[in-house]
C-alpha cells in the first residue's frame, strides 16, 4: 500500500472530555443510552461518556479489559485478562462467563467485538512478542448452544500464529471478515459463513509499509500500522494507523480512499456513532509514548470526534 496515493488530511477533531488515558481502546456508540463507551487497557477502567455534556464516568476493572460489548439482556460483555465476564448493569458485579485457551501470564484479550449473530470475538496479544501466541476466538452464548454445551458458552479459535490480533470488523452483509496482526503491518479477510461461524479462504486485504530501520516519531516516512477498525455503511474499512498519526479508509476492494491525520501519534481505533452514525470517534496511547512525543502532542491518550460524509453501522450487541 502507498500512502501517497491520497493526500493527508488535517480535519478538525473536537476531544470529547478532557481525560487522557494510559491505551484507549474498543469505542463503540450505544444506540439507546446515546453514549459513547471504550475501555483504558492499561489503566483498567471502562468508561462512558455524555457526548453532550462533556461528562465522563470511570469503572475500575480487576485486570485489564481488552474489549467490551453492550449486551442484548442489558449491561456489557467483557473480555478481561483471565476470561470472558459479564456485568448486568455499570457499576455491579461480574460474572466470568468463559476462559479462553491461553497463559494468562503472558497473553491477554484485546481488539474485539461481536458479530451479527451476537457472539462475543476476542482477539489476543502475545506480551512475549515472539511465540506468536495470539490468536482470534469466538464465544457463543445463545441458548441453543449453551443447552447442546452442558450450560457453557461454546468458545473457538479461528485464527491463530499471531502477534498482536487487531483491526476487527465485518463487512455489512457479514459476507467477510477482517482481522489485522498489528506488528506484520497487514489487514486479512476472509469470506465468513455467519450459521456455520466458518471461514474461508484467507487473503491480504491491505499490506501497509514496515517501519524503516532507525525510524523516529515524528520523523516522515512511515505511515504507521493497523490497529483497531470499523466498517462504514458502504463497505470501507476504516483503521487506526498506530504510530502513523493517521486513520485511514480503504474501499472494500482495498484501495486507500482517504486518511485522516490525528492529533496525536499514536491512534489506536475508530468507531462511527452519534443519532445519524456520522461521527468518526477515535481512541489514542498515551502510556510508553516518550517525553518528547507528549510535549509534542499534549493531547496524547484522548477520544477525539470528527464528522465524515459516510455513516457507520449500528454495534452488535451480545445475545445469551
Amino acid at each position: 500500500m502507498t500512502m501517497q496515493a491520497q493526500p493527508l488530511q488535517t480535519p478538525d477533531w473536537s476531544q470529547v472530555g478532557a481525560g487522557h488515558y494510559a491505551l484507549g481502546e474498543s469505542p463503540f456508540w450505544h444506540p439507546t443510552e446515546h453514549a459513547l463507551y471504550w475501555v483504558d487497557i492499561s489503566g483498567r477502567q471502562l468508561l462512558r461518556a455524555n457526548v453532550y455534556m462533556g461528562t465522563v464516568d470511570a469503572w475500575d476493572m480487576p485486570s485489564e479489559p481488552g474489549c467490551i460489548a453492550p449486551a442484548a439482556a442489558g449491561g456489557l460483555v467483557i473480555a478481561l485478562r483471565d476470561g470472558v465476564y459479564r456485568a448486568p448493569v455499570w457499576a455491579g458485579p461480574l460474572h466470568r462467563i468463559a476462559t479462553l485457551p491461553y497463559d494468562p501470564a503472558t497473553v491477554r484479550a484485546n481488539d474485539g467485538k461481536c458479530d451479527v449473530l451476537g457472539r462475543f470475538w476476542i482477539g489476543t496479544v502475545d506480551e512475549t512478542k515472539s511465540q506468536q501466541a495470539a490468536a482470534l476466538y469466538s464465544v457463543d452464548a445463545r441458548p441453543a448452544l449453551l443447552l447442546a454445551n452442558g450450560g457453557a458458552p461454546v468458545v473457538k479459535q479461528h485464527v491463530g500464529s499471531a502477534l498482536t490480533g487487531n483491526g476487527l470488523a465485518w463487512s455489512p452483509d457479514s459476507s467477510t471478515l477482517y482481522w489485522a496482526d498489528t506488528p506484520r503491518h497487514h489487514v486479512l479477510s476472509w469470506p465468513w459463513d455467519a450459521q456455520t461461524n466458518q471461514l474461508g479462504v484467507q487473503r491480504t486485504h491491505v499490506q501497509c509499509e514496515p517501519k524503516p530501520a532507525g525510524w523516529q516519531p515524528g520523523a516522515p516516512g512511515y505511515a504507521g500500522r493497523p490497529d483497531g477498525a470499523t466498517v462504514d455503511a458502504l463497505g470501507n474499512y476504516w483503521v487506526a494507523m498506530y504510530e502513523g498519526r493517521r486513520v485511514c479508509q480503504f474501499a472494500p476492494d482495498g484501495r486507500l480512499l482517504q486518511q485522516l491525520e490525528t492529533p496525536v501519534q499514536c491512534p489506536t481505533m475508530p468507531c462511527l456513532g452519534g443519532e445519524d452514525y456520522r461521527t468518526l470517534y477515535v481512541t489514542s496511547v498515551r502510556h510508553g509514548r516518550s517525553e518528547a512525543e507528549l510535549a509534542q502532542l499534549p493531547a496524547s491518550g484522548g477520544v477525539f470526534a470528527v464528522r465524515v460524509e459516510t455513516p457507520g453501522l449500528p454495534v452488535q450487541f451480545f445475545r445469551e
